[in-house]
């Protein structure tokens, strides 16, 4: 679980609705109609510029913001130059049945273990890298569009609400229900796009530049056992996809 998702949307959430606790009671920032004007129609201008496949698997996507755990890079080419050793020594039989923490990766050495070409190995798991960037980009566009379409169903939600109090004005106590429709929709749609839509696209971004670099990391370490390369020399490639800061000394 990526704890900096959760303690972040707890925060922003949190601090919210202490603030509006701290002014008065909580249910007069709760109206029915601004909720229905926000939440429902920036789901249906959302739903109408992607499929209803892409909409719900979207969400799906996104929960990756919260549940995701990535492996540790350094951890990765430790493992993967373990596994070279091996492989050069024994054979790339020898790497059968072997426990590997990664499914990228264990599945890369099961293709070379099945005597795959090398030129099959990198075109099956390029594809996959490819494809899992554009479920990724999918989630975090759907989620842009609703940071997008959430302050503009605020704005509209505001114009309904001083519509119908201008239009009764001659009635004090129609003004402050039309008053709160205008004022809380706007509320509503900065939350949503603010607290909750745009961070998530933007984490989602996050995750998938993450995911290709371990990717392609795992992509390099397997050619690199295919060809036989030394693990000290496979070694010293996989440490170009780590930080300087966090490569070893000696490299």
């Amino acid at each position: 679980m990526d704890i900096a998702s959760l303690v972040g949307i707890i925060a922003a959430f949190g601090i919210i609705v202490s603030s509006i606790m701290m002014g008065g009671p909580f249910i007069i920032f709760v109206n029915v109609p601004s909720i229905l004007v926000v939440v429902g129609g920036t789901f249906g201008a959302t739903l109408m510029r992607v499929t209803l496949a892409d909409f719900l698997g979207s969400f799906k996507v996104g929960m990756k913001a919260f549940m995701y755990k990535m492996d540790n890079p350094s951890s990765l080419i430790e493992e993967a130059v373990e596994m070279a050793n091996i492989a050069r020594k024994e054979g790339l039989l020898a790497l059968e049945g072997r426990d590997i923490s990664n499914l990228f990766l264990q599945r890369g050495i099961g293709l070379c273990i099945d005597g795959h070409s090398p030129e099959i190995v990198n075109n099956l798991l390029s594809k996959d890298i490819n494809l899992a960037i554009e479920r990724h980009t999918k989630g975090s566009d759907m989620f842009k569009a609703m940071a997008v379409y959430a302050p503009a169903m605020g704005m509209i939600g505001t114009l309904i609400g001083l519509v119908q109090m201008l239009a009764n004005m001659s009635d004090p106590a129609a003004i402050g229900p039309a008053m709160a429709v205008a004022l809380l929709t706007t509320l509503y749609g900065a939350v949503i796009a603010n607290a909750f839509a745009q961070p998530l696209a933007e984490k989602l971004m996050l995750i998938a530049a993450s995911e290709k670099l371990n990717k392609s990391l795992i992509l390099e370490s397997i050619a690199a056992i295919q060809d036989g390369t030394n693990p000290r020399v496979m070694q010293q490639l996989l440490n170009a996809f780590l930080p300087e800061t966090k490569r070893p000394k000696d490299d």
